[in-house]
């Protein structure tokens, strides 16, 4: 009998070690439980390496995800939603960017603010977008002198 309590006891106390490391990863990830936040809409000619889920930055610091990708099947373009948390607030003349890490690093969606004294309501839409740039195209332009 005092085996199985044993055995009861360690199942317990690993059980509780992987609830608190789970709570952990995803406080260090930085993934919310709930709506704390505003949707805008930006259209991109490509949106490559980007998925839901990846940062959306202000100055290097994250203020929000990608939250939707859809295909617009009418202009062949890209929409994306992105979820900005609370108070956080943006002009409406600001830009938005797909950027990359580095060479070997992975794409973020990068907002530059504009200089307007009006901000971005929930649910308005950038309008100076700027896509993914793909490297192998860019190395074939290179290589080749700039003639496609």
């Amino acid at each position: 009998m005092s085996h199985s309590l044993t055995e009861l006891t360690v199942g317990g106390a690993v059980l509780a070690a992987a609830l608190a490391f789970g709570a952990y990863a995803i406080s260090i990830a930085g993934l919310s439980t709930g709506g704390s936040g505003y949707e805008l809409t930006a259209s991109f000619r490509s949106i490559e390496g980007v998925n839901v889920g990846t940062d959306v930055r202000l100055a290097g610091v994250k203020v929000g995800t990608v939250s939707a990708i859809d295909l617009n099947t009418q202009t062949y373009r890209a929409d994306a939603r992105v979820s900005i948390q609370n108070g956080i607030e943006i002009p409406d003349d600001s830009a938005i960017v797909i950027a990359s890490e580095g060479l070997l690093g992975g794409n973020f969606v990068e907002i530059s603010p504009g200089g307007s004294p009006f901000f971005f309501q929930p649910g308005d839409e950038f309008i100076d977008t700027q896509g993914s740039v793909s490297l192998i195209s860019l190395l074939l332009k290179f290589v080749s002198g700039g003639e496609e």
